[in-house]
């Protein structure tokens, strides 16, 4: 079935436009009908425009009626805005049937959207067209395809198109099996049943930016998942402590990591890895850590409703986050 998508550049200068070519090529390909933002490609600094501009895409955006309104691409520039954006327009923009779709940088432009407009306004966390649709297609010469779109991102994408995404399920990575504190010792526990609780998060780096704001919401009880990019596990655990100590990672359910890449471990490290913060972590809270969701700055991702009431059910490895039809 055919969708409206408009796309819309809140944030860094889209400098890949051969990407931003094939994304818009793609997504014709898929049967939808693209409407690409005046703005989409302006570029002041490393930003799609100066402030202003910005303001006035997503403001387009919102007023589009199109059923999926995506970024081209992440990058930085919605922090500096987040003041100026009309959140009510937003929210009745959802209301109506827009959904905001995008991740990295925009995880502060959906954080915010919860913070000002209720948590019951949901976006989703997902691709961005550049990254996630504009891979070149790579066929064999029997017209086999060898690299693209990833399959899964876009399967997961048109389940949130035809209303018809329920979950997502992966498998654990089996050195880091969640552990809970009691006391002073952790005891494993390889079997939970979480519901009903609030799936809130996206890149951590710009989650912890947000921190002492009125642009972080305040979630208790909630499914928090995280994930980045070019940051050392020694910094991913800096910014969980900065979340740990500021109280939030204390008042979740579950704390669910997804994908850690881009970066290079040294001999400095002497041993400390990605897995070494997880377990850090694991003996900090009570909550279960979940490792290895398929979400981050990586092609195979699904799509996650922020703001949804979500059960998170885990047994062993295989986890499982279900919504129902949001």
């Amino acid at each position: 079935m055919s969708k409206h998508i408009y796309i819309y550049s809140p944030s860094g200068a889209v400098r890949d436009k051969a990407g931003f070519k094939r994304g818009v090529q793609r997504l014709q390909a898929l049967g939808h009908e693209v409407e690409v933002d005046e703005a989409a490609l302006a570029s002041h600094q490393r930003f799609a425009g100066d402030d202003d501009t910005r303001l006035a895409a997503i403001a387009r955006a919102a007023a589009s009626g199109a059923d999926v309104a995506l970024i081209s691409r992440g990058g930085y520039g919605l922090t500096r805005i987040l003041g100026r954006i009309n959140y009510k327009a937003v929210a009745k923009a959802v209301a109506t049937g827009t959904q905001f779709v995008g991740m990295s940088d925009f995880t502060a432009f959906q954080m915010a959207l919860m913070a000002k407009a209720g948590h019951d306004v949901l976006t989703w966390a997902g691709p961005s067209l550049v990254e996630g649709f504009g891979t070149p297609m790579v066929m064999n010469e029997r017209g086999r395809t060898l690299s693209g779109p990833d399959e899964i991102m876009e399967a997961c994408f048109d389940d949130m198109l035809q209303g018809q995404g329920e979950g997502a399920g992966w498998q654990q990575n089996k050195a880091t099996l969640s552990v809970a504190s009691t006391s002073s010792k952790t005891k494993l526990q390889d079997t939970y049943h979480l519901k009903n609780a609030t799936l809130w998060g996206g890149n951590l780096a710009v989650l912890c930016s947000l921190v002492g704001t009125p642009y972080l919401p305040e979630v208790k009880g909630g499914i928090l998942f995280l994930e980045d990019i070019a940051e050392h596990p020694y910094r991913v655990e800096r910014m969980l402590t900065q979340l740990l100590h500021a109280g939030i990672l204390g008042q979740q359910k579950a704390v669910v990591l997804g994908q850690f890449t881009g970066y290079q471990l040294s001999p400095h490290d002497k041993g400390f890895k990605l897995s070494s913060v997880v377990e850090w972590l694991q003996s900090q809270i009570k909550a279960p850590v979940l490792t290895n969701l398929p979400f981050g700055h990586v092609p195979t991702k699904v799509l996650l409703p922020v703001g949804a009431k979500v059960d998170l059910v885990s047994e062993g490895r295989d986890s499982l986050l279900v919504w129902g039809h949001v």
